[in-house]
């Protein structure tokens, strides 16, 4: 019998900076723990500003000096999103309401990435494109913080 692998998708507005870089902090944690074959991570954004684009170079820049590769693609949500998705993560307040008009009927899969983080951290996800190095590695900070709890949560019976 074949088991269906459980599906993860982070959201951002562009799908440039922590989307993708959402998506690369948990293909390693994937990887690293051979789950591959049983859990699935993909990433989009809500605004089809960047589409076709890669990560942010800043943000790959980043990534990379912790051991992250992000070798996505930014791409729009899509309505099949919803129904192929176990659980769909967004990074920031704005995000989730948007995410939310798209599908109110699948609420229960759509929640924030800070549900997943200690009080101490913000509430929203910062977006650091227009500000310095530094937010780039706040963002992953934050990501890998949350990562092993989502991949916790996946990865329950």
């Amino acid at each position: 019998m074949t088991i269906q692998p459980r599906r993860i998708l982070f959201v951002c507005l562009g799908n440039i900076c922590r989307s993708p870089a959402a998506e690369g902090v948990m293909q390693k944690l994937i990887d690293d723990q051979g789950l591959s074959e049983r859990i699935q991570v993909d990433s989009a954004g809500t605004s089809s500003y960047h589409i076709g684009e890669p990560a942010d170079r800043r943000m790959r820049t980043a990534a990379a000096s912790r051991g992250f590769d992000l070798t996505s693609r930014a791409r729009m949500v899509h309505h099949r999103d919803f129904a192929d998705f176990d659980l769909i993560v967004a990074m920031d307040q704005a995000n989730l309401q948007e995410l939310l008009s798209y599908s109110e009927a699948q609420a229960e899969r759509i929640c924030k990435l800070s549900e997943f983080l200690e009080p101490h951290w913000p509430a929203d996800v910062p977006d650091p494109y227009h500000g310095g190095d530094e937010g780039f590695f706040t963002v992953l900070d934050m990501l890998e913080e949350a990562c092993p709890k989502i991949l916790t949560t996946l990865s329950a019976p």
